[in-house]
């Protein structure tokens, strides 16, 4: 790594470094790593959406030549040469608690997503920031690990709201040029149905690990192929299908291409369970017999199901999935009725479908859900694939609960906070983080501090978005001046943020316009709710929410107080995890697997209100947050979601906004700032994915690689 006492550099050498930072994606996630790009043109590194590349290649020589000559500018470009340059060095965890042949391990992480930054659009929402954050802490714990994917070209989709709050689907192409990926020089030719798809492997660097992507935009494949890579959860079924031949067969031949010297697959989702098959066939193909080529794949493979509702598993005619994978089955020796008997979970009725999440469970003798609520829903949704289980509780289907990864999600102003009053050690990564429990002695007046200037940047940001979309939409004058005063930085701020998908039940806070617009517009107590959400261009029940709250937003009761912002990512993700007092969810239980957002704000010292679903039953312990427990009084969906939303608003009404307001002399609110730190001295340790990839480690990785 270059290292200077320099004070002046020529341009093409800062451009060389900085390219050179941009390429590995540890950037992403250390802070100190972003500066130079920010400092060399503020401008272009806000219009790229924060991609270094996109920002080098926007600046104009001038700048890049008084950057040379700047010692400031020097001396933040060999920081984060030297931040990155300590990341990849550093002895970690992994290393430092595993011995003999565990050292040996190497994990494969399937996943059709995943979201490394918002510069990069792969990914749709929560699956693919749990796969992001998964692989980041397997880096930062020094975890062997190397991920598996496919690369679109369209990435999900952009999102705007017409005028009418109604959402226009926009698919940008990606120049991969602009990318920090890498070309490796090799391809796999992988099966799909009779025909043979090319797709190059393409490469991204996090530090040790790699992300391993497949491309299929090629000129050698027919027109029908080169849509495999288009873009994420585009088409129909039966390309949705071809796609998860080229993630898990394709996948699984990348990884051999590429020498990985893989010892445990982890198919993060039903998505890839076609790799199974593939490897079982290259066990026969090597001499094996088939029964010993599928306990020896069963053995070395780790399952995690993310979806609690039975409609929400991929399911396909078992005609159309043997065709689509008809080479691989010839190689395993598989007839197509005992491939569509691996996907059913009645094996022999010719009526069931296949299911790559059926699929999968035969083929994993590791298998868990994201939450313990989730386990306990999995082992019975799923009993029938395992008749050998006496009781629902004999299933072998365990849990390990999602966490988020704090590099990536803790704001660096919250970071400094805790470093100074707790002594967080936020360079060093470890599985459990319990200087977190210091947070309840930290002086309140301070955190109080933070929490009004997180919440003062938040409205800032949400108003400079508000006049961009108001623009957009052509709005007139008085409308965008009005756009650029929305929300208060006194105000309670509530957040909302995730994909609206119709069982989140984004809405549900609206139900009652007129019990609502009193919490709201009590002027001793000001209260604002932040929305953004993405819903897929085909449902329709989560398009008509977007436009609902697009409507809301625009009723005199409601302007300015609340806001949907279009274009979820994870700016926004961050921008309102770190901004909001209050993250609200309510979802249908025990329909949300496991949830992520509500994970971040206790780091920014925000609490959750939230029904008991998902992750948030073993976060809750009655002092960091506020439970929404509906009784409905009648069955049916009307009378569970008048339950959940009477109890929100009683909640509201009773606890929240009360306690919020309760000042001391100085206007602190003594008792919110105990919860609030109660919340960042309870969630923080628990709810990280270093713990959860620790916990792999030991629960799956290891006894799979044992095995």
């Amino acid at each position: 790594m270059p290292r200077t006492r320099s004070t002046s550099l020529d341009a093409d050498t800062v451009v060389s470094r900085l390219l050179a930072i941009a390429e590995d994606l540890a950037w992403s996630w250390h802070e100190p790593a972003q500066r130079p790009f920010a400092m060399l043109d503020p401008v272009a590194w806000e219009a790229t959406n924060h991609a270094p590349i996109d920002t080098v290649l926007m600046t104009s020589q001038a700048r890049i030549e008084a950057a040379a000559s700047d010692p400031r500018f020097i001396r933040t470009l060999v920081e984060a040469e030297r931040t990155l340059d300590a990341a990849r060095r550093g002895r970690r965890w992994f290393a430092n608690t595993h011995r003999g042949r565990d050292r040996r391990l190497k994990v494969a992480y399937y996943c059709s997503e995943f979201a490394i930054h918002e510069s990069m659009q792969q990914y749709s929402g929560g699956l693919g920031v749990l796969a992001g954050d998964h692989v980041k802490s397997a880096e930062d714990l020094g975890v062997p690990l190397v991920g598996v994917g496919l690369l679109y070209r369209h990435g999900y989709y952009r999102q705007q709201f017409e005028a009418d709050g109604r959402q226009r689907v926009l698919y940008p192409a990606y120049d991969f040029d602009r990318y920090p990926i890498e070309e490796t020089g090799l391809s796999v030719a992988c099966p799909v149905g009779r025909r043979v798809v090319v797709a190059r492997i393409m490469r991204l660097t996090l530090g040790n690990t790699s992300i391993l992507l497949l491309d299929a935009d090629l000129p050698e494949n027919r027109p029908a192929d080169r849509v495999l890579t288009e873009g994420l959860y585009k088409g129909e079924p039966d390309l949705r299908m071809r796609q998860q031949v080229l993630l898990g067969v394709g996948g699984a031949m990348a990884l051999e291409a590429m020498d990985e010297g893989v010892t445990v697959h982890h198919l993060n989702e039903g998505h890839a369970a076609f790799a199974a098959v593939e490897r079982v066939a290259r066990l026969v193909e090597s001499g094996h017999e088939l029964d010993a080529a599928i306990a020896r794949v069963r053995a070395s493979t780790v399952f995690t199901t993310h979806t609690p509702v039975p409609a929400g598993h991929d399911r396909y005619a078992p005609r159309a999935a043997a065709a689509a994978m008809t080479t691989v089955l010839k190689r395993a020796g598989l007839t197509p009725r005992t491939f569509a008997d691996l996907g059913r979970e009645t094996p022999g009725d010719a009526k069931e479908t296949l299911c790559m999440t059926v699929l999968a469970l035969r083929l994993a003798a590791h298998v868990n859900g994201v939450a313990t609520l989730h386990g306990e829903v999995s082992r019975e949704m799923w009993h029938g694939v395992h008749p050998e289980a006496a009781t629902v509780s004999e299933v072998p289907i365990g849990s390990i609960t999602n966490g988020v990864h704090p590099g990536t999600w803790m704001d660096p102003a919250a970071a400094e906070f805790w470093r100074r009053t707790i002594r967080l050690k936020t360079n060093i990564a470890r599985p459990d983080e319990k200087t977190w429990a210091k947070a309840t002695g930290v002086d309140p007046e301070a955190a109080w501090d933070l929490r009004n200037r997180l919440r003062s940047r938040l409205v800032r940001f949400v108003r400079e978005r508000a006049v961009r979309q108001a623009v957009e939409r052509g709005a007139t004058p008085d409308e965008v001046l009005a756009a650029g005063e929305v929300l208060r930085e006194d105000a309670l701020t509530i957040g909302f943020a995730r994909r609206f998908a119709t069982y989140k039940r984004a809405p549900l806070v609206f139900r009652d316009r007129t019990r609502l617009a009193a919490i709201l517009n009590d002027p001793e107590r000001p209260v604002q709710l932040v929305f953004a959400g993405k819903a897929h261009p085909r449902d329709e029940g989560g398009q008509a929410f977007a436009r609902t709250i697009f409507e809301m937003s625009q009723r005199p009761e409601f302007r300015g107080k609340v806001v949907i912002l279009e274009e979820y990512d994870m700016r926004i993700g961050r921008e309102l995890t770190s901004g909001c007092d209050v993250w609200l969810n309510n979802p249908i239980r025990p329909h949300e697997a496991s949830g992520t957002s509500g994970m971040k704000p206790p780091m920014h010292l925000g609490v959750n209100c939230s029904i008991l679903d998902g992750w948030w039953p073993e976060g809750f312990d009655g002092r960091n947050g506020f439970a929404i427990v509906g009784e409905p009084k009648r069955a049916g969906d009307a009378a569970r979601d008048a339950a959940d939303a009477t109890a929100l608003y009683e909640v509201l009404e009773n606890e929240l906004v009360p306690e919020f307001f309760s000042r001391t002399r100085t206007g602190l609110p003594r008792r919110w700032m105990k919860r609030a730190l109660r919340s960042a001295a309870t969630i923080p340790t628990e709810f990280s994915t270093h713990r959860m990839v620790a916990e792999y480690v030991a629960k799956a990785y290891l006894p799979a690689h044992r095995g």
